[in-house]
């Protein structure tokens, strides 16, 4: 089957190399050059413009973008200027699944399939396949399902051949429902996905706090006095318990074999800076809490969490110095080197 990507980066090309591997067709482009000539190289069709790109797809096209939310709007936009009736865009990125319904809107009286699919497996999709959470009309979802059963992984995490009378679920992509509803699966997906990051990092940190008791602590009235030092004389090898939680575990999962991963090359982390990025799936998942009134205070504490990573608590921080001061005389101990 013939597809069109449109945006090579980290995910775009290597979901590029998994089509061409299971034999379909790929028209590529890029705004660099670079990109589009190393996937021509690799049995793609490349495309110097959109316009290209659009007159390199046979009807009835299907193009997918995979492209940062901030410039996908405009992108369908131009896209679909150039396709015609019957012609499916599909948005991979994280967009705003409000986005997503509001595109649909628009394009569904032209003529136009719109699809927005949440796109889970980074930089690791090419070897292990991508988890797709997909929204749509459910003709256009149907004649995409070859290429959706190429890019998913095709077996569950034993190894197992999937059972087929469960639907598509276990062989990692699934029709969520409407336009929206896969981005707003994907949403929540990567909302559990701080929270659990968040998990993991603070567990490990109070670890590698474990040999407090054996460090010289000041003994004025900043500092609060550690009552039983010897229940804190240990040094843990962090990298060996990630791996032996890798095993057996009952919190074993990917994203702890990547921790274990990252720790095994430098337990000290020391090429990071501890400033955490959101890309906005977070935000908009508490959205959806807030005005649907359900609890996410886990979730909440995980984002948050990244904005103080960042420095966004610094000011508030330093209030809290000068209330201290001011009510107390208590003046701020220096960093700890």
């Amino acid at each position: 089957m013939q597809i069109g990507m449109m945006g090579l980066g980290r995910m775009g090309a290597n979901m590029v190399r998994r089509l061409l591997k299971a034999g379909h067709e790929c028209v590529v482009y890029d705004v660099n050059p670079a990109a589009v000539a190393a996937l021509v190289k690799e049995g793609a069709i490349g495309a110097g413009s959109l316009e290209e790109f659009v007159s390199g797809l046979s009807r009835p096209r299907a193009a997918w973008l995979m492209l940062p939310a901030a410039i996908t709007g405009a992108n369908v936009d131009k896209l679909a200027g150039l396709m015609e009736k019957g012609d499916i865009i599909i948005d991979g990125g994280n967009s705003y699944y409000h986005d997503d319904v509001d595109r649909a809107a628009r394009l569904t009286p032209k003529g136009l399939n719109y699809l927005d699919v949440g796109t889970s497996g980074g930089v690791w999709g090419l070897e292990r396949g991508y988890c797709l959470m997909i929204g749509g009309p459910d003709e256009a979802v149907k004649r995409l399902d070859p290429i959706f059963a190429a890019l998913a992984p095709g077996a569950d995490p034993s190894g197992e051949a999937p059972d087929k009378s469960q639907g598509t679920a276990p062989f990692g992509y699934l029709h969520c429902g409407p336009s929206g509803a896969g981005h707003f699966v994907k949403m929540v997906h990567n909302g559990i996905e701080y929270g659990v990051m968040a998990a993991y990092a603070e567990g490990m940190n109070i670890l590698k706090a474990a040999n407090a008791g054996e460090k010289a602590r000041d003994a004025d009235a900043e500092t609060t006095p550690l009552l039983h030092p010897e229940y804190y004389r240990f040094d843990i090898d962090l990298a060996a318990v990630a791996e032996v939680w890798r095993h057996g575990s009952v919190i074993s999962s990917w994203l702890l074999d990547l921790t274990a991963a990252a720790l095994r090359e430098d337990a000290a982390l020391g090429k990071f800076g501890g400033r955490v990025s959101d890309s906005g799936e977070g935000r908009w998942t508490l959205n959806a809490a807030i005005e649907t009134g359900v609890p996410a205070n886990i979730l909440a504490a995980a984002l948050f969490q990244r904005f103080s990573s960042r420095g966004e608590s610094e000011f508030a921080d330093k209030l809290l110095s000068a209330m201290r001061y001011e009510f107390g005389g208590h003046v701020e101990k220096p960093a700890a080197k």
